[in-house]
């Protein structure tokens, strides 16, 4: 039962969007001539939906919605060029209405339940509402504007209390109960067995068990979390924009390249700052200008920017926000019988429980915290040599010198800095020649761009994918450039879910936030933009091979520990040589990159591996910091002293490596559905370089190993444990020592 969808959530590459009984993952064209990347808009792309509010909607016949009924456009496509803004509010209340009209009838149902009449039946409601909250999730995150913020904040609490108004429906719980205490001999199929485990395992999670009471205040606190998680969405958005650094002088702007300064140049101008530069903020906390701009303190002022972004005192402070959603979350766990709020969210996790999160981060910890003190030495070290060849001072490295001397030390270590690198990776050959090519090679996947279906946005492209039997098998946007109204980071999510039973393709998007580039210019990118597309692709991959009966248990998994797998797993490829040499070709030539400069990247890929690993495992033990909060405890008062104090107790608190994302930003676990759950992306980690690493015991890129990967475990969605589903395909339970090994957590040789 897919009952509704939430705003999706941004990873250092990608996004995940939860539902009641569904998650999507987070996750990311006719090629552009060699001289301008820009992506070709769709020919029938509509202008920007007019702000409309509710009222100018309210007396409006529903049946003319266009979410009314399932699109006429090919896989069930939403029709972009007839949404408006003033179509979401109604939708949405007349979606909650027929579906709650439909579990009311499940629930009154005078004939005994079967598994037709109640599990199917419960499989099938909800299709409107399925399809407003598809593209509301997509518009909000990728594309939003006031109406729509306006509408998801009024909305956010009534969704909250449909969702409710289904999982603590006493009688329709009675009837899921009668027949999971029956299923022995029921003799369902085992996907028939699993949804039925599933739906029973999701209503008691969900509270179905409270009395009538404790029901009524579950409510209330799902109601104001909804609530505060849409109010720090929007905050957030708003702090970011603000935040932006905006610089008067160009020559403050020494060391970007002159694409680099065009496209701050075409920032400022859409802000009507003609005349200035503007460098957008990331949601991350280190900013990628940061590694290139000579000026110290116009670095120091980018990082402040970011650091402080959510945190000055306005409307969009966010501090006393995510106290109120920690301290809610820990009442609501002790109602539903759990410590605390990480206990109850991991109960159906694959970690099972806090203790086990905390006993993996602490084999990460200190391995990479150790790593990262040595770069701080190198670094430090390459400080004091330049300012001495200065004859000033030395100063101590702090984390907005971290990137800029890690830049010189890279050149001076492997002889390789960005600059050499973005040439060979133009957005469209990574995506077509790269992403498009492993795909093809892995599972004999073609793309065929379609300029016939409407977009949400001009710089929207949209791929019909062919499975290798030739057959259409899915629809694909990506959505990569940066806008001030698209949330920061990058996901995947379905607009319309595989399912046999309702005879329905997936169609799928990816959203990322590269910089566009100036008028006439290519789109180049970093090594790190490239992972970013085979990471989101993976997840693309998990939606499109879905093959089940049941929209609940297709696709992305629920599990977050779990669902960043195949996503992460897909990276890999990204250097493959049968791969890389298919698309790193230089986009003014098209000559290949040459060896040397490869066999470079290649050898640098485990440098800066201290920094990564420690900002990731900071912010998880953050998050777990927040999340292992009893209910007995007060209110956090003061969130930067809460969030120093947790990075000390970890012993993963050191100056010039913050966190990625400091609490007052982190949209993972405060505006999506993250919280106790951030951990999962180096949990998954163990898993993508533990199955990578069995495709190089078994040759690498091969049709049959891929096919084999597909059909065991990117086919399989939530039909299964999770588990055991990956220890059958891989012939044993996943290990770390992959994981160390690709992830610098290894003592670096002599």
């Amino acid at each position: 039962m897919h009952l509704l969808r939430t705003k999706p959530i941004t990873l250092a590459c990608c996004a995940l969007l939860a539902g009641a009984a569904g998650l999507s993952a987070c996750s990311q064209a006719p090629a552009p001539t060699a001289e301008s990347s820009a992506p070709s808009a769709a020919s029938t792309a509509p202008a920007k939906p007019a702000p409309a509010s509710t009222a100018e909607a309210a007396g409006s016949d529903i049946t003319a919605n266009p979410f009314y009924k399932a699109s006429t456009l090919p896989f069930e496509a939403p029709d972009f060029s007839k949404i408006r803004n003033g179509d979401f509010q109604p939708a949405i209340e007349e979606g909650m209405k027929q579906q709650l009209a439909e579990i009311e009838k499940i629930a009154d149902n005078p004939d005994a339940p079967t598994f037709d009449n109640t599990i199917v039946a419960m499989e099938k409601s909800g299709r409107m509402l399925d399809r407003v909250m598809a593209v509301f999730g997509l518009l909000t995150g990728a594309d939003t504007n006031p109406a729509l913020q306006m509408v998801q904040e009024e909305e956010a609490p009534r969704l909250a209390a449909h969702q409710d108004a289904i999982f603590l429906n006493k009688k329709l719980f009675d009837r899921i109960q009668t027949l999971y205490d029956e299923r022995s001999r029921l003799k369902l199929d085992p996907e028939s067995e699993r949804l039925l485990e599933y739906d029973y395992q999701q209503f008691v999670h969900n509270g179905a068990r409270l009395s009538d009471a404790d029901k009524a205040t579950l409510k209330q606190y799902n109601e104001q979390l909804s609530t505060l998680s849409a109010q720090f969405q929007n905050k957030l958005l708003a702090a970011t924009k603000a935040a932006a650094l905006v610089v008067d002088n160009r020559d403050e702007l020494a060391g970007l390249s002159p694409a680099q300064i065009d496209a701050a140049a075409q920032d400022a101008k859409a802000r009507d700052l003609t005349g200035k530069w503007v460098i957008p903020l990331q949601n991350t906390t280190q900013q990628p200008a940061l590694a290139s701009l000579e000026n110290r303190d116009v670095r120091h002022r980018l990082f402040e920017n970011g650091w402080t972004r959510a945190e000055k005192g306005d409307a969009n402070d966010t501090r006393d926000t995510i106290t109120q959603i920690a301290k809610i979350r820990a009442e609501k766990a002790k109602l539903l019988g759990f410590d605390n709020f990480a206990a109850w969210k991991l109960e159906d996790q694959m970690a099972r429980t806090p203790s086990a999160v905390m006993k993996f981060l602490d084999q990460l910890a200190p391995p990479a915290v150790a790593r990262a003190e040595a770069e701080a030495r190198d670094r430090q070290q390459t400080i004091d040599g330049d300012q001495k060849k200065l004859g000033k001072p030395s100063f101590k490295l702090e984390p907005w010198d971290w990137e800029y001397y890690g830049e010189q030390v890279r050149k001076a270590r492997y002889d390789i800095d960005e600059a050499q690198v973005r040439p060979y990776f133009e957005l469209n050959d990574v995506l077509q020649n790269g992403v498009f090519y492993a795909a093809n090679q892995l599972y004999g996947l073609t793309f065929k761009e379609r300029h016939d279906i409407p977009v949400w946005e001009p710089d929207v492209r949209v791929f019909e994918v062919d499975d290798k039997d030739g057959k259409p098998l899915a629809l694909f946007y990506c959505d990569y450039f940066k806008r001030d109204n698209k949330s920061g980071g990058a996901w995947m999510d379905n607009l319309v879910r595989q399912s046999r039973l309702l005879d329905q393709k997936p169609v799928i998007y990816n959203v990322a936030n590269f910089t566009k580039p100036a008028p006439g210019q290519p789109a180049l990118l970093s090594f790190d933009d490239v992972i970013t597309m085979f990471h989101e692709f993976g997840h693309a991959l998990n939606g499109m091979f879905a093959d089940q009966e049941y929209p609940s248990l297709s696709g992305t998994v629920p599990q977050r520990d779990f669902v960043e797998f195949p996503s992460q797993f897909n990276e890999h490829w990204a250097l493959y040589p049968g791969v890389f040499a298919h698309y790193a070709k230089h986009y003014k030539t098209g000559q290949p990159m040459p060896q040397a400069l490869v066999d470079k990247l290649k050898n640098s890929q485990l440098f800066n591996k201290g920094y990564d690993m420690t900002e990731l495992i900071s912010a998880a033990l953050l998050d777990m910091s927040w999340h292992t909060l009893p209910a007995s405890a007060p209110k956090v008062a003061d969130v930067d002293a809460f969030e120093a104090r947790a990075l000390e107790d970890n012993h993963v608190d050191l100056s010039y490596v913050p966190p990625r994302y400091r609490s007052s930003y982190f949209a993972h676990i405060w505006g999506s559905g993250y919280a106790a759950g951030y951990y999962a992306y180096l949990w998954t980690q163990m898993l993508a370089d533990d199955a990578f690493a069995w495709f190089q015991e078994h040759g690498g890129l091969t049709r049959a190993n891929g096919d084999r990967f597909r059909e065991m475990v990117l086919s399989r969605g939530n039909t299964e444990d999770l588990a055991k589903m990956y220890a059958d395909w891989r012939g044993r339970p996943p290990t770390i020592e992959a994981m160390k090994k690709d992830r610098g957590l290894e003592p670096e040789k002599p």
